[in-house]
């Protein structure tokens, strides 16, 4: 390929070749001969004319002519690289992530992206929010990569998509939503998903919420059945976690089974 005349051709030559993201750093090592001041030039130039987009400090985006009158790029086309340029494990998770799966009951608005430590700070943009989670390690065997337009995507499996939903439920409009999803993802998942990579990447207390959902909300006695059978393996100790941390626990009793304080009546929307 030709090297590029500008910083506008070099952009077009990206998007030639797929690419919709590029990096402040890669920019300045096409451009050695420019100075500091040209290339913020040549950068604002770009902006003004809406072909690119700063999304997160350093990184841009470029955006195709059907992309401009948004002004920015759907997550898919690139969070990866984002997240590379960032040195970061990642997956899309939650809503996002049940979405990829067939749980499409209720199009997510946000976007959740699960990480690493130290805390990303959350990117809005144009109408765009992302929502960093933080993770202490990021579960790579319980995650799938997903061929998107622009390249790849690393979304979590369909069993830690159920859980994370449990764990993380305030995140997504609590926990009748996270039943209404369940419903509709439960189908995607089967009794070997409940291995021992699954049970030590998460909390005793969100297995307990989700094996009470899935026998008594759901309707998925074999699911759970499995999924207590493989506790039971691990020999994990069952306490007496709420179904849901948004409401009291006075004057409510506990599952015998799960032993989950069942302090709320969930409703599944239609």
């Amino acid at each position: 390929m030709n090297r590029p005349k500008n910083a506008e051709d070099w952009i077009a030559q990206l998007l030639a070749l797929g690419k919709h993201s590029f990096s402040l750093q890669k920019f300045r090592s096409e451009f050695p001969e420019h100075t500091e001041t040209a290339l913020k030039f040549a950068l604002k130039r770009l902006v003004d004319k809406q072909q690119i987009v700063s999304i997160h400090r350093g990184f841009y985006l470029i955006l195709p002519p059907q992309f401009r009158s948004k002004g920015v790029l759907p997550p898919s086309m690139f969070l990866d690289d984002l997240m590379q340029d960032l040195k970061r494990d990642y997956y899309l998770a939650l809503l996002n992530a049940a979405a990829f799966h067939g749980a499409s009951h209720q199009q997510p608005q946000e976007f959740f992206v699960v990480t690493e430590f130290p805390v990303l700070r959350t990117m809005k943009k144009k109408g765009l929010t992302v929502n960093f989670i933080c993770k202490r390690e990021i579960p790579v065997g319980l995650l799938d990569i997903r061929k998107t337009e622009t390249g790849y995507l690393k979304i979590s499996n369909a069993a830690l998509t159920a859980t994370d939903l449990v764990q993380y439920a305030k995140h997504v409009g609590g926990i009748n939503r996270v039943a209404t999803i369940l419903n509709e993802l439960a189908s995607q998942l089967n009794a070997r998903d409940f291995d021992e990579l699954l049970l030590q990447h998460v909390p005793v207390s969100v297995l307990q919420r989700l094996g009470y959902l899935l026998d008594n909300v759901v309707d998925r006695p074999l699911l759970a059945s499995a999924l207590f059978r493989a506790m039971q393996s691990s020999e994990m100790e069952l306490f007496r976690p709420p179904l849901t941390n948004a409401s009291t626990i006075q004057g409510f009793s506990s599952d015998e089974k799960w032993k989950v304080i069942v302090n709320t009546e969930i409703e599944m929307d239609e």
